[in-house]
């Protein structure tokens, strides 16, 4: 947010447009591009300038009353990311539910609509998504978080951030937040010495792992680390013995992260409980990542076996694969005389897939950059394979998973070169999606279905599993070489 702009606070009326990525509408003033927030295609709404000047390209806004309503805006469900409540206050709303005052359906068909323009604008391709939603979730879209990162005041408070801003806002509860977070009452814990504290409450709801981070200047002197540490220790001692907490230390003293046992364990476990593909158990490290949604482990996983459909013997490349959810339930899958390679760039999500794969021993463990492992493959196709090469084997199919940014064009062609005869692609975010999908596209493969899943209500974050053929061009060309 610039609010040090000097058109910050101006009202403006306008008639929205379409909703574009990233939670806002498209409208227009006085021929200038105005991203709104907290609107419905269609409305017209008094929109409170963020961000302008007369050399921005566009400027943004947040809706501060509605002149005429869409029929499909309700009542935000969270007063504190309300735009229309928090301006009334003279304040900002928090981020992460901008799509609260949007009726849950209604949510989904905007999410189409922005994966098909985004596919039409970025990937130049036609792309038509039906938008699967969880059929467990509440009618409101609330209470599904499993994991939570919050900012904290100078007061030692938990709190939340507003949208594009270093501002924080004090919490007493997060509705998009599973019920075992707000049971905890960590709002009413001093966090004084911290700068971000992150909470896991797995669905199974048996346990609970506390991250908290201290301040840079805390972290780089000993004794008021070691002080902040025993007040943390001794302020968090009622609470219930399932929660475990720890402190994650970061910077060149520490190395890429250092965890520091308060109480409990420096990780918990994930149940993943799946329709015809049974039912498995993950360790996931305090740093580690895990899907948000408590029931998308399950989800991406049937949706993921769906399309790969893994046969026994098959050689199956996981990339971007975390702490081996999608490779464990390969592995199964393809048996004793097949191959999973499993490869992450984080040491410690790699840490956490040794232990979890570490009963089979057809799943292979690589922890390095997806690109350069790779690229190992395709230079040295008979290198061993504990060393992360094929032995002389083929890659029949790949899954990815990449993080938001995407996979790359570089990763993308190294993923075209395996030759593989399926790929499957796991995306967050449907801008990346649409580049790496041009880039496939480019080297001739196509979109056999592509499925939007509505893993993140009252946001506008989607997922989507898309599945990728080789045309019969690329076909072609391969059997003549």
């Amino acid at each position: 947010m610039a609010a040090h702009d000097k058109d910050a606070g101006q009202i403006l009326t306008l008639e929205v447009g379409a909703m574009a990525h990233g939670g806002h509408c498209v409208a227009r003033y006085d021929g200038r591009v105005v991203f709104v927030r907290h609107a419905i295609p269609g409305e017209i709404v008094n929109a409170a300038v963020t961000a302008g000047g007369d050399d921005a390209r566009f400027w943004r806004a947040d809706t501060v009353s509605v002149v005429r309503p869409s029929e499909f805006r309700r009542s935000h469900q969270w007063k504190l990311a309300d735009s229309i409540r928090a301006h009334a206050s003279g304040r900002f709303p928090v981020g992460g539910a901008e799509f609260g005052h949007i009726t849950l359906e209604h949510q989904r068909r905007l999410k189409a609509q922005v994966f098909r323009d985004t596919m039409t604008r970025i990937g130049k391709l036609n792309v038509e998504a039906a938008v699967v939603g969880i059929t467990e979730d509440e009618p409101t879209g609330l209470h599904w978080r499993t994991r939570n990162a919050f900012s904290v005041t100078s007061t030692g408070r938990l709190a939340m951030n507003v949208h594009r801003s270093a501002t924080v806002v004090p919490v007493r509860n997060i509705p998009l937040g599973v019920r075992q977070l707000d049971a905890l009452q960590l709002w009413d814990i001093d966090f004084t010495g911290a700068a971000r504290v992150e909470v896991a409450t797995p669905a199974h709801g048996e346990e609970v792992l506390v991250v908290v981070f201290p301040l840079e200047a805390v972290a780089a002197n000993k004794k008021q680390l070691e002080q902040h540490i025993a007040q943390w220790r001794k302020r968090m001692i009622h609470l219930p013995s399932k929660v475990s907490v720890v402190v994650g230390l970061r910077g060149k003293q520490f190395g890429p992260l250092e965890m520091v046992r308060l109480r409990g364990r420096t990780w918990l476990t994930e149940v993943v409980e799946t329709q015809g593909f049974g039912t498995h158990t993950f360790r996931v490290s305090g740093d580690g990542f895990w899907q948000v949604h408590r029931d998308a482990p399950s989800t991406l996983v049937e949706a993921v076996m769906d399309a790969l459909d893994p046969q026994p013997s098959q050689v199956i490349a996981d990339l971007y694969a975390g702490a081996g959810l999608f490779s464990k339930f390969l592995a199964e899958s393809v048996g004793n005389d097949g191959v999973v390679l499993s490869v992450e760039a984080s040491p410690g999500a790699s840490r956490d897939a040794r232990k979890n794969l570490h009963d089979q021993k057809q799943a292979y463990v690589i922890n390095g950059l997806t690109d350069r492992i790779i690229g190992s493959w395709l230079q040295r196709p008979k290198a061993a394979m504990a060393n992360g090469g094929l032995d002389g084997r083929r890659v029949d199919a790949v899954v990815l998973d990449p993080p938001r940014a995407g996979a790359g064009r570089a990763t993308i062609t190294r993923i075209h070169q395996l030759a593989a005869e399926k790929i499957v692609y796991v995306s967050c975010d449907p801008a990346s999606f649409a580049r790496d999908t041009k880039w496939l596209v480019e080297h001739g493969w196509e979109i056999e279905d592509s499925t939007i899943y509505d893993l993140f209500p009252d946001t506008y974050h989607m997922e989507t599993v898309t599945t990728f053929r080789p045309s019969a061009t690329l076909r072609q060309s391969r059997d003549l070489g």
